[in-house]
């Protein structure tokens, strides 16, 4: 049983090269767990956590719903964005500079086979890395992600999840606005949750937040809910 997880933080990169990425790691996982259990054998499976800002992009989940963009092809060439639909649950989501994107990339069989448990622990280390900044985040019932002021008129997401999960690894993962341009959000319907605003850090505590130190805190928070011990790896 493997808890070490190979840290690589990818800096700014376009999202079909990184989702391209993310699928060769998932496969590279995949094809071990075949193999072990093809003639018996007990190699140990790698782990992997992905920090990137995506160029501005909107993807949708494999079940969301193409309406919950609101724009055209046209439009979205005018504010330099792409468009891409995707294999991660959940619907339409914005991702851009100043967001904090993490992909897990883990074979769960080295922690636990539980993936709504999985998705509570990816929740919970966003939840105590905003309260280092004096944040209320919450969860908000049959909606993933984190929100702030839940079952209030000022409900409001700050950080998106969707994940894919086959043969027990993981792919895809969280987004989280720090310093990102929420405008783009209103091109969208976030998750396809009508009504509901969008937040950043940024704009809850007043100032730009220093991203590298969001990114330390929420990796110390993943590595006690795992129990695991992430390490930076060259890519």
């Amino acid at each position: 049983m493997n808890k070490k997880v190979q840290l690589q933080d990818l800096g700014n990169k376009d999202y079909k090269e990184t989702w391209d990425y993310q699928e060769s790691l998932f496969k590279e996982i995949v094809d071990i767990k075949i193999q072990n259990r093809k003639d018996n054998s007990q190699l140990p499976t790698p782990n992997f956590m992905l920090y990137v800002e995506h160029p501005h992009v909107y993807t949708l989940g494999k079940s969301g719903d193409v309406s919950n963009l609101l724009l055209s092809e046209k439009q979205l060439k005018a504010k330099g964005a792409t468009f891409y639909k995707i294999n991660r649950g959940g619907d339409i989501t914005y991702h851009g500079p100043g967001q904090i994107v993490g992909y897990p990339i883990l074979d769960l069989e080295n922690f636990f086979t539980d993936i709504h448990k999985y998705l509570r622990f990816l929740e919970e280390a966003i939840i105590l890395t905003l309260a280092e900044y004096g944040l209320h985040g919450t969860r908000s019932e049959g909606e993933t992600g984190v929100w702030f002021d839940v079952g209030t008129p000022f409900a409001r997401k700050i950080c998106a999840m969707g994940v894919r999960a086959s043969r027990w690894v993981t792919m895809h993962g969280f987004a989280l606005n720090v310093n990102a341009d929420l405008g783009y959000f209103d091109n969208i319907i976030p998750c396809g949750i009508k009504g509901k605003a969008v937040t950043s850090m940024h704009v809850e505590l007043g100032k730009e937040i220093n991203e590298q130190e969001v990114k330390a805190k929420i990796l110390k928070h993943l590595e006690f809910l795992f129990e695991a011990e992430i390490f930076t790896s060259k890519i």
